[in-house]
Protein backbone atom coordinates (compact mmCIF):
# COMPACT_ATOMS: atom_id res chain seq x y z
CA UNK A 1 0.00 0.00 0.00
CA UNK A 2 1.47 3.66 -1.05
CA UNK A 3 1.81 6.44 1.16
CA UNK A 4 -0.51 9.01 0.28
CA UNK A 5 2.28 11.61 1.72
CA UNK A 6 5.41 10.39 0.35
CA UNK A 7 4.30 7.40 -2.36
CA UNK A 8 6.40 5.12 -0.42
CA UNK A 9 5.60 1.56 -1.15
CA UNK A 10 6.90 0.20 2.36
CA UNK A 11 3.94 0.49 4.76
CA UNK A 12 2.65 -1.62 7.64
CA UNK A 13 -0.53 -2.59 9.56
CA UNK A 14 -0.16 -0.85 12.62
CA UNK A 15 -4.10 -1.88 13.90
CA UNK A 16 -6.69 -3.73 12.50
CA UNK A 17 -10.60 -3.78 13.81
CA UNK A 18 -13.55 -4.98 12.23
CA UNK A 19 -16.54 -2.75 11.03
CA UNK A 20 -19.80 -2.24 9.44
CA UNK A 21 -20.55 -5.07 11.14
CA UNK A 22 -18.13 -7.35 10.26
CA UNK A 23 -18.39 -6.67 6.24
CA UNK A 24 -14.92 -4.65 6.46
CA UNK A 25 -11.98 -4.07 7.98
CA UNK A 26 -10.21 -1.03 8.85
CA UNK A 27 -6.64 -0.57 9.26
CA UNK A 28 -4.68 1.75 10.71
CA UNK A 29 -0.79 2.37 8.68
CA UNK A 30 2.49 3.63 9.18
CA UNK A 31 4.76 4.56 6.11
CA UNK A 32 7.97 2.79 7.23
CA UNK A 33 9.95 6.23 5.40
CA UNK A 34 7.90 9.26 6.61
CA UNK A 35 6.43 7.80 9.28
CA UNK A 36 2.56 9.68 8.03
CA UNK A 37 -0.29 7.08 9.56
CA UNK A 38 -3.29 6.95 7.22
CA UNK A 39 -6.21 4.27 7.52
CA UNK A 40 -7.21 2.26 4.62
CA UNK A 41 -10.53 -0.08 4.52
CA UNK A 42 -10.88 -3.21 2.79
CA UNK A 43 -13.85 -5.31 1.61
CA UNK A 44 -14.33 -8.62 0.15
CA UNK A 45 -16.37 -8.42 -3.35
CA UNK A 46 -18.79 -10.64 -2.60
CA UNK A 47 -20.19 -10.68 -5.99
CA UNK A 48 -19.70 -9.57 -9.88
CA UNK A 49 -22.39 -6.87 -9.64
CA UNK A 50 -23.31 -4.82 -12.24
CA UNK A 51 -25.50 -1.68 -12.61
CA UNK A 52 -28.19 -0.70 -15.35
CA UNK A 53 -28.42 2.92 -16.06
CA UNK A 54 -30.74 5.03 -17.06
CA UNK A 55 -29.51 5.05 -20.56
CA UNK A 56 -29.04 1.53 -20.76
CA UNK A 57 -25.02 1.33 -20.32
CA UNK A 58 -24.38 -1.55 -17.88
CA UNK A 59 -21.17 -0.90 -15.56
CA UNK A 60 -19.89 -2.65 -12.27
CA UNK A 61 -21.79 -1.51 -9.29
CA UNK A 62 -19.04 0.73 -7.06
CA UNK A 63 -20.25 1.20 -3.73
CA UNK A 64 -17.14 3.91 -2.98
CA UNK A 65 -19.30 5.75 -5.73
CA UNK A 66 -22.87 5.39 -4.33
CA UNK A 67 -21.72 5.52 -0.33
CA UNK A 68 -20.05 9.13 -2.12
CA UNK A 69 -23.64 10.29 -3.04
CA UNK A 70 -25.11 8.97 0.10
CA UNK A 71 -22.39 11.23 2.47
CA UNK A 72 -23.28 14.57 0.40
CA UNK A 73 -26.43 14.08 1.17
CA UNK A 74 -25.81 13.49 4.91
CA UNK A 75 -23.24 16.35 4.75
CA UNK A 76 -23.70 18.38 8.26
CA UNK A 77 -26.26 16.51 9.76
CA UNK A 78 -26.52 14.42 12.69
CA UNK A 79 -26.42 10.92 11.03
CA UNK A 80 -24.28 7.58 12.89
CA UNK A 81 -22.07 7.02 9.66
CA UNK A 82 -21.17 3.68 11.03
CA UNK A 83 -25.57 2.52 11.16
CA UNK A 84 -25.64 4.24 7.41
CA UNK A 85 -22.75 1.75 6.39
CA UNK A 86 -24.57 -1.29 7.95
CA UNK A 87 -27.48 -0.81 6.28
CA UNK A 88 -26.02 -0.34 2.99
CA UNK A 89 -24.46 -3.45 3.55
CA UNK A 90 -27.77 -4.99 4.26
CA UNK A 91 -29.39 -3.42 1.27
CA UNK A 92 -26.63 -4.94 -0.77
CA UNK A 93 -27.02 -9.00 0.90
CA UNK A 94 -30.26 -8.89 0.41
CA UNK A 95 -31.83 -6.70 -2.22
CA UNK A 96 -29.50 -6.12 -4.74
CA UNK A 97 -27.26 -9.47 -4.14
CA UNK A 98 -30.13 -11.89 -5.73
CA UNK A 99 -29.51 -10.85 -9.63
CA UNK A 100 -26.28 -10.22 -11.55
CA UNK A 101 -27.32 -6.59 -12.95
CA UNK A 102 -29.76 -4.53 -10.67
CA UNK A 103 -31.33 -1.49 -12.11
CA UNK A 104 -29.66 1.89 -11.39
CA UNK A 105 -33.46 3.00 -10.40
CA UNK A 106 -33.93 0.13 -8.13
CA UNK A 107 -30.93 1.01 -6.56
CA UNK A 108 -31.68 4.85 -5.76
CA UNK A 109 -35.43 4.15 -4.57
CA UNK A 110 -33.85 1.80 -1.75
CA UNK A 111 -31.03 4.43 -1.41
CA UNK A 112 -33.81 7.04 -0.56
CA UNK A 113 -36.23 4.62 1.05
CA UNK A 114 -33.01 3.98 3.58
CA UNK A 115 -32.74 7.76 4.04
CA UNK A 116 -36.46 8.27 4.63
CA UNK A 117 -35.59 6.72 7.80
CA UNK A 118 -32.52 7.70 8.90
CA UNK A 119 -32.65 11.50 7.89
CA UNK A 120 -35.61 13.71 6.20
CA UNK A 121 -32.87 16.40 5.24
CA UNK A 122 -30.78 13.79 3.74
CA UNK A 123 -33.92 12.32 1.80
CA UNK A 124 -34.89 15.21 0.07
CA UNK A 125 -31.05 16.66 -0.84
CA UNK A 126 -30.81 12.85 -2.25
CA UNK A 127 -33.81 12.83 -4.19
CA UNK A 128 -33.12 16.29 -5.37
CA UNK A 129 -30.47 15.06 -7.49
CA UNK A 130 -31.67 11.39 -7.95
CA UNK A 131 -34.79 12.62 -9.05
CA UNK A 132 -33.21 15.42 -11.24
CA UNK A 133 -35.94 18.31 -9.79
CA UNK A 134 -34.94 21.04 -12.14
CA UNK A 135 -37.49 23.54 -11.14
CA UNK A 136 -38.85 24.38 -7.71
CA UNK A 137 -42.46 23.31 -8.61
CA UNK A 138 -40.82 19.58 -8.99
CA UNK A 139 -38.95 19.76 -5.83
CA UNK A 140 -42.48 21.36 -4.08
CA UNK A 141 -44.17 18.03 -5.20
CA UNK A 142 -41.75 15.80 -3.74
CA UNK A 143 -41.87 17.32 -0.86
CA UNK A 144 -45.51 17.28 -0.82
CA UNK A 145 -45.76 13.71 -1.47
CA UNK A 146 -42.85 13.11 1.28
CA UNK A 147 -45.54 14.88 3.95
CA UNK A 148 -48.36 12.56 2.57
CA UNK A 149 -46.27 9.15 2.94
CA UNK A 150 -45.23 10.58 6.53
CA UNK A 151 -48.69 11.45 7.72
CA UNK A 152 -49.68 7.65 6.91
Amino acid sequence: MKCPSCQNEQTRVADSRITDGGSAIRRRRLCESCEFRFTTFERAQTSDLMVEKRDGTVEPYQREKLEKAIMLSCAKRPIDVADLRAKLTDLEETQWSKSKAVKAEQIGDDVMGLLKEIDEVAYIRFASVYKRFTDMETFQNELQKFFDSSKS
